[in-house]
């Protein structure tokens, strides 16, 4: 069976966290990797209420400097380098994010118990790959330096081992030349992959958070399976958000349609919403009707 990628909203608040909503931080699951999408204020506590531990973190991708998304990571690195976290960790953000850190450390005292390295992204696509998932990263636009992501699963090319017992092809070293695309010989038989090989999907988890609506969103998070999205701001304020630097729930929405992305869920929603968070969905749903809210420590799978 492939591997599932988990999501877990760890805080889907704005600026102002509530008695619902913490500040933002989405923590991805995928094989052995554990990816933390920014760490706002209360995040390690979020961790302890969804029953996560903390070290199974494996990587940190920030997307900008502002409090509501980092205040969290003084405290959670504390408690890793105090929990015999061994791991290499790697943080990741937008450019002025290693001055940040080293300003951060100054602060609160260097980490000393494990090794981090932080690595600034400052240009647009893949800024790391290996053999199960790639990240990319394109540029937002918020008054400061502010990235958004895509992470992407691989997919595998697999055996149709149906078809192998139909046509009787036994089990052995040769099925690892079938998945390599070689044609084979078994028992003087011919057998062409072409004829058993399929290849799963890849499998696309993207994150935007705070921008005003651009042109780059879309070649970014297009053909998502998840498309997380910023909504800070309701339907006919598009004048508010270009002021603030942020998106409208119909801007998310429209960056969901073009992208022909599956579902969205939106997040970093406001205080303000809370009162009429059945029209502000609707909003969305006239225009991408696989929209939905996104809560704390809400749960999804792909």
């Amino acid at each position: 069976m492939p591997e599932k990628i988990n999501v877990h909203f760890l805080g889907t608040s704005g600026m102002i966290p509530d008695a619902r909503r913490n500040h933002p931080a989405v923590f991805l699951s995928y094989k052995n990797e554990g990816i933390l999408f920014d760490c706002g204020e209360g995040t390690q506590i979020q961790f302890r209420k969804a029953k996560i531990n903390p070290g199974k973190i494996t990587r940190i991708v920030l997307t900008h400097w502002h409090g509501d998304h980092t205040l969290g990571l003084p405290g959670l690195l504390k408690t890793l380098s105090m929990s015999e976290y061994t791991k290499k960790l790697f943080i990741y953000g937008p450019k002025g994010i290693a001055r940040r850190i080293d300003e951060m450390d100054q602060a609160f005292g260097r980490i000393t118990e494990f090794e981090i390295e932080v690595e600034e992204i400052t240009s647009q696509g893949v800024f790391f790959e290996n053999n199960d998932f790639s990240l990319s990263a394109a540029q937002m636009s918020h008054g400061v330096p502010c990235n958004a992501y895509s992470f992407v699963a691989k997919g595998y090319s697999r055996i149709d081992k149906k078809k192998m017992k139909k046509l009787r092809l036994p089990e052995g070293k040769h099925i690892q030349d079938l998945k390599s695309g070689k044609d084979i010989t078994v028992n003087g038989k011919k057998f062409k992959a072409k004829d058993f090989l399929f290849k799963e999907e890849d499998k696309k988890v993207s994150i935007v958070l705070d921008t005003e609506f651009n042109s780059d969103i879309v070649p970014l998070v297009k053909d998502s399976d998840f498309l997380i999205s910023e909504a800070t701001f309701g339907k006919g304020l598009e004048d508010k958000a270009k002021d603030y630097k942020h998106l409208t729930v119909e801007q998310a929405a429209t960056i969901a349609k073009k992208a022909k992305t599956k579902k969205l869920y939106l997040t970093h929603l406001s205080a303000r919403n809370n009162s009429n968070l059945k029209e502000f969905l609707a909003d969305a749903k006239k225009i991408f009707p696989e929209t939905f809210l996104a809560r704390d420590l809400m749960e999804i799978d792909l």
